[in-house]
Formats: C-alpha cells, sequence, structure tokens
C-alpha cells in the first residue's frame, strides 16, 4: 500500500485579475470626475439680463370638433362656422404658427368637416391635423 508522504497544498485565492480590475474602476472614475470638473472651472462670464421671464412653451394645438349635427366647438366652446375663421385668425395673430386639430364625427357627413377644414383655410392656418381613431383590423 502506498504512503502519502507529501503534504497537499492548501487552495488560495489568486487576487492578481481583481485588483487589475479595481484599479482600471479608480482610474476610469478619476477620469471620468475630472471632466466634469473642467466644464465648471471654464474661464466664461454668463451675460446679464435686467429681467427675466419664464421660458416660452410650445402652443398647444387648438381643437375644432365637428358634431353629428354640424355644429361646431372650438376648445370645447360653442361656435357658429361663420364666427370661427375671424376667431382662428384672432388666434393665430396672438400665437403665429399654432396647430389646429380637427375631430370630426364617424356618423356625420364629410360636408361639415369640409366646412370646418375650408374655415381654417381662410384663417391663414399652416399646421392643420384631422384625429382619427385607429382600430385594430382583423385577419382575413
Amino acid at each position: 500500500m502506498p504512503l502519502k508522504t507529501l503534504q497537499d497544498e492548501q487552495p488560495s485565492i489568486n487576487l492578481t485579475s481583481m485588483i487589475d480590475v479595481l484599479f482600471l474602476l479608480i482610474i476610469f472614475f478619476m477620469v471620468g470626475t475630472r471632466f466634469s470638473d473642467m466644464e465648471g472651472n471654464l474661464d466664461v462670464e454668463l451675460p446679464k439680463v435686467s429681467e427675466g421671464g419664464q421660458p416660452r412653451q410650445t402652443p398647444r394645438a387648438h381643437v375644432v370638433s365637428v358634431r353629428r349635427d354640424g355644429s361646431l366647438l372650438l376648445d370645447q366652446h360653442e361656435i357658429a362656422l361663420r364666427e370661427l375663421t375671424s376667431e382662428l385668425q384672432r388666434m393665430e395673430k396672438e400665437t403665429p404658427g399654432m396647430a389646429v386639430v380637427i375631430r370630426g364625427d364617424g356618423e356625420g357627413t364629410f360636408q361639415h368637416v369640409a366646412d370646418a377644414l375650408a374655415a381654417c383655410k381662410r384663417a391663414g392656418i399652416q399646421r392643420l391635423d384631422v384625429a382619427v381613431r385607429v382600430t385594430r383590423q382583423e385577419s382575413r
């Protein structure tokens, strides 16, 4: 029977690769921090203004709803077709480049929607959309 005369080595953990990764992370964060500090330390004197205000927001789109019977709503307020053009012209002067969305009733006649589109054209509206509802089509 063979006898073991040598003792087995105890397992050890090699820390070399872990130390290398740690040093790379330290260098990465040191360089990243350095770049963010450079921007703040630039010798730039920002211009001064006497009065600051709120930043302008993009004007929201106005909605013209066309009911089944042909009656109109401008931003949820009743309006007659003959008044729609003048009201849109006034709004366009206040906020140039405004958008208008036409929402027509699907059960109504297209003539009512066409009248609203014509009123928008007479008012000089450039950004005009027509709202529709997307439905899923069944496989045929």
